[in-house]
């Protein structure tokens, strides 16, 4: 009896039964990792909107980003986006951003981090002439709240 012929079934069987990733990804398919995603999509269409408050609603309460600064005036925090980001959005025109989330990682204790690289572009009137363009590979920590994804850190 040739046992090769069993053996190729037998391999095929057990990498079609392997952990399957979200087409396009490699990010595993999971309830969890598709909600994240949508946390992420819904963070671009926010910000390309320029929606504070659409904004305040996918972080969570205990959300504070230092602007990369040593400055406290400057701080984001969730009580504080509904009137720090329309200043702020006010001085640029409507942006373009892209986002290619490249690594998730979804831990047991509710606590996620994404690794995202993201595109955009953008106009200042009056501030700057051209058209502005950046790019960066950045990191996200969202944490699982009352059944939600919500962003904590990496704004």
């Amino acid at each position: 009896m040739n046992v090769r012929p069993l053996l190729v079934c037998a391999l095929l069987v057990l990498a079609a039964c392997g952990p399957r990733n979200i087409p396009g990804t490699q990010i595993a398919d999971t309830n969890d990792s598709r909600a994240i995603l949508k946390v992420m999509e819904q963070y671009r269409a926010a910000l390309e909107a320029r929606d504070a408050k659409a904004l305040q609603g996918l972080i969570s309460k205990s959300f504070r980003d230092n602007a990369g600064t040593d400055d406290p005036a400057d701080d984001l925090t969730y009580e504080n986006i509904p009137e720090a980001l329309p200043a702020l959005f006010s001085r640029i025109d409507p942006p373009r951003l892209t986002m290619d989330v490249r690594k998730m990682d979804v831990r047991s204790n509710g606590v996620a981090t994404v690794i995202y690289y993201w595109n955009a572009t953008w106009r200042a009137p009056g501030l700057l002439d051209k058209p502005q363009r950046d790019a960066e590979l950045e990191q996200m920590v969202l944490q699982k709240e009352d059944g939600q994804w919500r962003i904590v850190a990496g704004f």
